[in-house]
Order: C-alpha cells, then structure tokens, then sequence
C-alpha cells in the first residue's frame, strides 16, 4: 500500500512533466532560432508562423509557442558573429524554389522573375518584402560585400540602373536568383562569377 501511493504521485508527475507537455520554450542566453528549431524538431519557418516573428531575431526571455513539440536537447549555443543562424532555413526555403522557369513579370510556380523569386523565397519563411527589385534595394539596411549572410539581397546592375536584378545570398560565396540568361532559378557563385562580380551594387539585410 504504501509503494503505492508512492509510486502513483511519481507516474502522474512523470506524465505531466514539462518536457512531456512542452508548448513553449523560454529562449535563453546564446539561443538562435535554428538551434531552437533542431532541439524542438520543428522547423524554423513554422517557428516563426507560429509566433508571428518577421525576422529570426528572438529575445532572451521570449516565450515561444513550439505547437505542444518537446525539447529533446538543450538548444546549441549561438554561432560566432560572421555566421547567419538563419543560414540552413534560408536554403532551405530557397531551395524550394529552384528550378523554376524564368518569366519576367512572372509570380507563381509556372514562371519567375528575379524579384518574384526572392519574394516568394521569404514569404514561405513568412517574411513580407516588396515585389520589384527597386522596391526591395529600398528595404531592410544596407550591409558591406565583408559583411554578407545567408538571407541577404544582393543587388545588381544588369541594365544600366542599379538594383535592376536581385538574388539571395545563401552563403559560401553562394546566391541564389532567378537567371533569364540559363531560363530558371539557380544557384551560382556570386564574387567567383566575373559577369556579377563586376556589376554587383550592394546588398540589403532584411533579417536581423
């Protein structure tokens, strides 16, 4: 009798523990969204559908809702500062997008511009960004060419005024665009590529 009532009150507590029941997480010190992401196993775009974030900028403190998922291992800590912690579900969501034909003026899954593309690219992480690539070069802030992460906008002068083509950089040298000369959406070195690098205009950061 008596093992049993103490072995009743540890079942139930066990049952009802926090990692069993966990529907939010507390973020913590050198916590980035990407690693919350792994430690959950909910990706970082319904993270922050969830959570109505517009950027991966989280807050220590913040509360998030992780939709009843359970935290099976503490969240890694930050990457050092030259490192975008939103670098995997750039790439991700980029990649979700690859292959697409090339259409200017196009804006659905049968046809891509280069401004549609990056538009379509942060609106699946849930991001909002303006349709034209004019529009997008007066979004978000400017950032240095040594200063460039996964996400940022790249601009380019292609047609004699700036920011008349864009891409997203995606890392490694990397961006990702919808390309009218190859007819698609694809990945492609940025500085390594003698035809970007030479009218290459800046880049803007829309996530923080």
């Amino acid at each position: 009798m008596t093992y049993s009532r103490l072995f009743l009150p540890l079942a139930f507590a066990a049952l009802i523990s926090p990692a069993a029941l966990a529907s939010t997480y507390t973020v913590k010190n050198g916590d980035t969204l990407s690693a919350i992401s792994r430690a959950t196993g909910v990706d970082a775009g319904t993270l922050m559908r969830l959570n109505g974030l517009n950027s991966s900028t989280i807050q220590i403190g913040q509360k998030l809702n992780i939709g009843g998922a359970t935290v099976s291992a503490p969240a890694r800590a930050a990457a050092p500062a030259a490192t975008n912690s939103g670098g995997a579900f750039v790439r991700t969501a980029a990649a979700r997008f690859l292959g697409v034909r090339y259409a200017l003026g196009g804006s659905g899954r049968n046809g891509l511009d280069c401004s549609s593309f990056t538009q379509s690219v942060f609106r699946s992480m849930g991001i909002s960004i303006p349709r034209t690539a004019a529009s997008q070069w007066n979004s978000g802030r400017a950032v240095s060419r040594r200063d460039l992460r996964s996400g940022d906008l790249v601009f380019f002068n292609t047609m004699g005024r700036t920011a008349s083509h864009v891409g997203l950089y995606v890392g490694d040298g990397m961006m990702a665009n919808a390309n009218s000369y190859r007819g698609r959406t694809v990945i492609e070195p940025l500085f390594a590529n003698a035809y970007w690098a030479s009218r290459y205009n800046g880049a803007r950061r829309i996530m923080n």
